[in-house]
């Protein structure tokens, strides 16, 4: 047996480590009883050694409080007095869920627990006491009456939580600023966290000169950083974690997830019609005139980006944080969904709405958008709850690539049905003409999506667009088709060959002949320069840029056969010779010829100075060929035969014009302006 101090040491211990527990008085004895059968272990020790364990005991009791909690109902299976401990828990737990309670307590009404974090942890501590001793209970006799005690004080627990996570939802959730959110998104920047953003200028006073640095949020670039951002402060998601879980682990599931979904779908929704995403139907999108569903597909576009990458990714991320697997995937689906699908309900309308030429542009926009977009949301709405998200975003992105090869041909149509008979003054370049080369210049800014939509496996032109005898002249490649044609550039000769079959049958309204020539060397030769200016060149080779040339130069030559034959046929020998003529030229006729070379050349001076030839170098090629052509054989007629009528009267009446009258002259050719012949002698 141990001596009296031993036995006075022992008693203290166990007096002690029965107050750090918090036990009640009949538990005091157990453990004196307990303890005193091991007196002889402490007697055989140090005292000094004996007091310092004691110590080391003391803090080792209250650190440890909360594992002592988990270890106890083991305790509680093997012996009595520790269900009477466990009692004494539930007791400590009681009188800190009580005080919480807003039908026991003032307090309870006048404040949060979650403003301060001592009191918020101590809450939380003592509703994982209340959680463990309900687990204990199943696995272990159960008293019936603190059965229901602890069954009674959870629900008040679980009660006041729900209130403190709505309340920190309401009072922590705010949408996003669509103004920051757009100039940071469109310089390529974001601020981290939001929304708690820090501005600079709004900061800068002489009080805070000496802050830290670092307290003031630098732009990074959106690559450096991720685009994803706090929409609440990351201490309130923990807190929103904390509650959560024990909502969770309450049996209140249901009413977490009901509270968290309803306050973040609101916010959700919120920050994106901030953004300018309205909830119209299809029947409303079809009916708007094209102007307002151009403006509002524009708006799609970089709402639906931003939203994806920035808003519905953040919601994720904050769903992460509050939630565990597997509750997260479908609390987020619960959130987003009904947002996703009005984006997403938008593509549809404009994807099955009429096809019209000037929408591709726009429907391809869309496409890229969500084909870009797609990694995103396979990663954001994941798992089973997010398949129905993600099969209609993969559904929508397919109707939007059949409408825009629905539109492509379309287009073709458009040109083939342009049957407009008012004729291009002065035989200029024809505006279907414009329209069709920048529809096709702006298409290569496409040129990787129309491939991916129209396929990138080569075929042979035949097998593409049928048995048209007239294709092969302007699609076959410079090897003859041998290795075939990819869709896409296959696509763009045969809008270019129904172009010219169009300006073709135009060129037929003019009835010059040469100025039908004239307006066909000017179109054609357009297509050309557009073809040879942009990526079109690479797309369609240079064989079809050669065999257009080569065309450009026919249709010259037609027109200054058309409009010259004439006029120079009068400056010719044949008919001016007349036997019995002293001189062997007849007078008369050659004063005719003279006559009738002016009144030509004059029609065509008249005439020619209202057409066109846009291009400057084509138009100078034409005013040299036109005087190498003309002025030669004006000069040598006149060296021939301008004697004969200088020598009567009136001879200026017959020679009107010198060599270098003629050169001026034909300087007014194409210029769309009527050019004076006064004064030019």
């Amino acid at each position: 047996m141990a001596g009296p101090d031993g036995e006075a040491r022992v008693l203290l211990t166990a007096q002690h480590i029965v107050k750090a527990l918090g036990t009640t008085d009949t538990m005091t004895d157990d453990m004196i009883q307990i303890l005193s059968n091991f007196d002889h272990r402490f007697s055989s020790m140090n005292e000094k050694k004996i007091e310092l364990k004691l110590d080391d005991k003391e803090a080792e009791i209250e650190d440890d409080y909360h594992q002592h909690s988990r270890n106890s109902r083991a305790s509680n299976a093997r012996n009595p007095s520790h269900a009477r401990a466990n009692n004494s828990t539930l007791d400590r737990a009681e009188n800190v869920v009580v005080q919480w309670d807003a039908g026991y307590s003032e307090q309870a009404r006048q404040k949060w627990l979650f403003e301060n974090g001592e009191e918020s942890l101590t809450y939380l501590n003592a509703v994982d006491d209340v959680l463990n001793q309900l687990e204990s209970m199943k696995s272990h006799n159960k008293d019936p009456g603190t059965l229901e005690r602890a069954q009674n004080l959870l629900q008040l627990a679980m009660t006041r939580l729900v209130e403190e996570l709505r309340h920190l939802l309401e009072t922590c959730g705010k949408s996003v600023d669509p103004d920051w959110l757009l100039d940071s998104w469109a310089a390529g920047y974001f601020r981290t966290p939001l929304p708690n953003v820090v501005d600079p200028e709004s900061e800068g006073s002489e009080d805070d000169e000496d802050d830290d640095e670092d307290d003031v949020p630098v732009a990074q670039p959106v690559g450096a950083v991720q685009t994803m951002v706090d929409l609440v402060p990351p201490d309130v998601a923990q807190d929103m974690s904390d509650i959560v879980s024990r909502l969770i682990l309450g049996g209140m599931k249901r009413e977490a997830s009901q509270a968290y979904v309803s306050s973040r779908k609101n916010m959700l929704e919120e920050s994106l019609y901030e953004l300018g995403v309205e909830k119209l139907t299809i029947d409303e999108v079809q009916k708007m005139q094209w102007e307002v569903q151009e403006d509002k597909i524009k708006n799609w576009n970089q709402a639906i980006k931003v939203g994806v990458k920035v808003l519905f990714a953040s919601e994720k991320q904050l769903c992460d944080k509050v939630f565990l697997q597997p509750h997260t995937d479908t609390c987020f689906n619960d959130i987003a969904k009904g947002a996703m699908m009005q984006l997403l309900s938008f593509g549809e309308a404009v994807a099955i709405s009429r096809r019209s030429p000037e929408k591709l542009f726009k429907v391809l926009d869309m496409y890229e958008t969500l084909r870009d977009l797609l990694p995103d949301l396979d990663a954001i709405f994941s798992g089973s709850p997010g398949a129905s998200v993600r099969s209609e975003a993969k559904g929508i992105l397919m109707r939007l690539g059949e409408a825009a090869r629905g539109t492509f041909g379309e287009f073709e149509n458009a040109i083939q049905r342009d049957a407009s008979k008012t004729p291009v003054p002065g035989g200029a370049v024809h505006p279907l003409n414009r329209y069709v080369m920048n529809y096709i210049n702006l298409l290569c800014d496409y040129t990787d999506t129309l491939k991916q939509l129209f396929g990138e496996k080569k075929k042979g032109v035949q097998e593409l667009l049928g048995s048209d005898a007239a294709l092969p002249v302007y699609a076959e490649d410079e090897r003859g088709d041998k290795e075939g044609l990819l869709p896409l550039a296959v696509q763009i000769k045969w809008l270019m060959h129904v172009l010219q079959n169009n300006l073709e049958g135009k060129s037929k309204i003019y009835k010059d002949p040469a100025l039908t020539n004239l307006f066909l060397m000017n179109n054609v030769h357009y297509m050309v320069q557009k073809v040879k200016s942009s990526e079109v060149r690479a797309l369609i080779g240079d064989d079809w840029v050669r065999k257009h040339t080569s065309m450009v130069r026919q249709y010259a030559t037609s027109y200054q056969r058309a409009a010259w034959s004439k006029v120079v046929s009068f400056l010719k020998d044949e008919g001016i010779q007349s036997a019995g003529m002293s001189s062997g030229v007849s007078r008369v006729t050659l004063k005719e010829r003279f006559k009738n070379f002016n009144a030509a050349f004059d029609e065509a001076h008249k005439s020619q100075s209202l057409w066109v030839v846009l291009d400057p170098q084509l138009r100078d090629e034409l005013r040299i060929s036109i005087a190498d052509k003309l002025l030669p054989a004006y000069r040598a007629f006149v060296g021939r035969y301008g004697h004969v009528i200088d020598s009567g009267r009136h001879s200026n009446k017959y020679i009107k014009y010198t060599v270098e009258d003629l050169e001026m002259a034909i300087g007014d050719f194409f210029e769309g302006a009527t050019g004076s012949m006064s004064g030019r002698r």
